[in-house]
């Protein structure tokens, strides 16, 4: 069986890709269909948005498909940049444009107010298959970016009980505690036992 990453983000596939290895399935993304359409990601929750995506790429492909949405909570904002992370700073806004615009949004801001949530939703989603998991990482936004693995705010989030950034750690100890990381954990062992049902 095949599972389609619902994805052409590089960083994401090696992510996904490294907890999905023993579990038996051949793993495809987008990048292996250059003619798969774009979907909107139109809605107002990560749920949403990942449902969406997952039953179109299957309707396209006729593959199974696992598709996430990831949103950044940042309590002194209110909740934002929310589902609207990936493009915070703009249509066609590039990871440095996000941070920049979340510094400047907490200039000043101390400490103890820059408390933020990363959560991730991932649906699997095929024939006779729905199938839901989700993760959450709770710490604080830094005061400048620091670090240089990882991808999005990796740089200027730093997970609670830690002293580093996402960006400071190894991908498999970012992959231990971060919210993709713990979802993806969980959608391996719901895959798992979905295998020795067959």
């Amino acid at each position: 069986m095949k599972i389609l990453l619902a994805t052409h983000n590089l960083n994401k596939i090696k992510e996904i890709v490294n907890a999905l290895k023993d579990t038996g399935y051949e793993i495809l993304s987008l990048n292996d269909f250059p003619d798969m359409p774009d979907t909107i990601e139109d809605g107002d929750t990560l749920e949403h948005n990942s449902l969406k995506k997952a039953k179109e790429i299957y309707k396209f492909s006729g593959i199974t498909t696992l598709a996430d949405d990831t949103g950044l909570e940042v309590e002194y904002l209110n909740g934002e940049p929310g589902v609207f992370a990936a493009r915070w700073a703009g249509e066609g806004c590039t990871y440095a444009d996000n941070n920049r615009k979340m510094l400047r949004e907490l200039k000043g801001v101390p400490y103890e107010k820059r408390k933020a949530v990363f959560r991730c939703v991932i649906t699997l989603y095929g024939k006779n298959i729905l199938k839901i998991s989700e993760g959450v990482l709770k710490g604080h936004i830094t005061e400048n970016s620091t670090g240089f693995e990882g991808f999005g705010y990796d740089p200027i989030f730093i997970p609670e009980g830690y002293n580093i950034t996402l960006a400071e750690m190894s991908l498999s100890d970012k992959n231990k505690i971060s919210h993709r990381g713990l979802a993806v954990k969980r959608m391996v062992e719901i895959i798992r036992q979905m295998k020795k049902a067959d």
